[in-house]
């Protein structure tokens, strides 16, 4: 589901009123509609929260019920379930915020939950002004994939429907994950990548028994939720990690901006003509300017004129030059002539959604108008290995997250047009980045309307401004969370 929003109004006003989420709490007026904090929904809800300004998602956990939220987005998961909130939630300095009415909303579905989990087994209750409960084994598995990265091994479950998780105790090298409703089973898939042994799919009664065995210490396991289609995210760390990198650690001094396709490979062309590699180009050479001036950092183009650059040597160029951020932007395309907006997006071997999904297969499809030689004929068929699966990028996936919201954010202020939201996706040109890494998607070229603007030099340097305003704040947040903590209370 993509995240449609208006221009984003950003005033935040405290009010005392008698909310949903209790009397007396405080509201938070963002983009013209009411908010309260997801702490105090929880507090009503008589839920443990687990959520964090740097992740992608937040749960609720009331008894055996898990309700999981993700930001940007007004579709959350009540023990599985999909239901549709009249806003999206949002992250607003660091505080995770909920429609006013998401108590009303969520706490009728967590007392049918309870309701049929004291039914009998086999049997289901489901009141008719509920949504059905779906039955024990009505939910499939599609497929079962693993992908092992520096810092963290991943599995993934791509179900016919949302699948609801529980960790059940576990010994030894073995950690079980109790997966409700699913039928089906997996021989085990070996894994061998140091840190993880295997993964194995069992049938367990009604439900689905997913047991990890690992090579040595049992490493943490951070979950996520995916939908269109539903997936379960498991990723397990390694123990004893060392930090990863991120921009409060060093200072930001070098940027590359990576303007798309070029030369042969003109991208999108709008209905009037407009190419998406001329646009594109026009804009990074703005926004490098206007960077230079405003931030004195290092700023570099991977390419300064017309003509064709690989999407394996877009981020080599910036690996080379040491760079700390890499910034690539792009104009979209769409059947539908009438789609409009802002995207941003960071690397993941997961699609937020289809959509998601088919945008990086077009940014992808450059790699066609790539000479095929002798020596990487060979190669061109282990693409997604080569480029896509290059494990730098994993190491830096938070900070590129952080990244994208703060740019999304910024441009989406100063340009006063609808957002579609921070997503995931496996674009090629973001693989090989051993740093942060995004792709900015400025506006569609096949909406006239939007071509008409992006064809004024003015609209341009506002893109650019906008872009650079993103940076700005990204690179001044850096540095707050860099500041030394001597004097300050534990």
């Amino acid at each position: 589901m993509e995240v449609r929003c208006r221009a984003v109004l950003f005033t935040l006003a405290l009010a005392l009123t008698a909310g949903a989420a209790g009397a007396g709490s405080p509201t938070i007026t963002h983009e013209g509609r009411v908010y309260v904090e997801l702490s105090r929904a929880a507090e009503t809800l008589k839920a443990s929260l687990d959520a964090a300004a740097d992740r992608p998602q937040a749960r609720l956990r009331s008894g055996d019920h898990v309700v999981t939220l993700a930001r940007n987005w007004a579709r959350i998961l009540v023990d599985g379930t999909a239901v549709s909130l009249d806003a999206p939630v949002v992250v607003r300095k660091g505080v995770w915020l909920v429609p006013e009415s998401f108590v009303t909303q969520v706490s009728p579905r967590l007392r049918t939950a309870a309701t049929v989990a004291a039914v009998t087994p086999g049997t289901v209750t489901t009141p008719s002004t509920q949504p059905p409960v779906t039955k024990p084994g009505a939910i499939t598995l599609e497929d079962l994939r693993t992908r092992s990265y520096p810092s963290f091994t991943r599995v993934v479950l791509e179900t016919s429907a949302p699948v609801v998780h529980r960790v059940e105790p576990s010994s030894g090298k073995e950690m079980r994950i109790r997966l409700l409703g699913l039928a089906g089973s997996r021989p085990a898939e070996s894994i061998g990548d140091g840190f993880v042994e295997e993964a194995r799919l069992e049938r367990a009664g009604g439900d689905a028994l997913l047991r990890v065995s690992f090579e040595g210490v049992v490493g943490e396991l951070k979950a996520s939720t995916l939908s269109d289609p539903p997936r379960l995210v498991l990723d397990f760390s390694r123990p004893s990690e060392p930090a990863v990198r991120g921009p409060g650690s060093a200072p930001l001094r070098t940027i590359v901006l990576d303007a798309g396709h070029g030369g042969h490979d003109s991208g999108a062309i709008g209905p009037g003509g407009l190419m998406e590699k001329e646009l594109v180009l026009d804009v990074t050479r703005r926004a490098a300017k206007l960077l230079e001036a405003q931030l004195g950092v290092r700023v570099l183009l991977s390419r300064d004129n017309d003509h064709f650059v690989t999407l394996r040597d877009r981020t080599s160029y910036a690996n080379r030059e040491r760079a700390d951020l890499f910034v690539s932007v792009h104009a979209n395309a769409h059947r539908v002539a009438a789609s409009e907006g802002l995207e941003v997006y960071f690397l993941s071997s997961e699609a937020t959604d289809n959509a998601a999904r088919q945008v990086a297969s077009a940014e992808n499809s450059v790699v066609q108008l790539e000479k095929t030689t002798a020596t990487t004929r060979a190669g061109r068929a282990d693409i997604v290995k080569t480029i896509l699966w290059d494990l730098a990028q994993s190491e830096f996936q938070v900070e590129s997250s952080r990244l994208a919201e703060t740019v999304l954010d910024s441009m989406t202020q100063a340009l006063r047009i609808p957002h579609r939201g921070v997503k995931q996706a496996g674009f090629y040109v973001l693989g090989g980045a051993a740093m942060p890494a995004i792709l900015i998607e400025i506006g569609f070229v096949t909406n006239p309307r939007e071509e008409k603007r992006l064809k004024d030099t003015r609209y341009r340097d506002e893109i650019a401004q906008a872009i650079v305003s993103g940076l700005a704040d990204y690179k001044r947040a850096g540095e707050l969370r860099a500041r030394p903590t001597a004097g300050r209370t534990p």
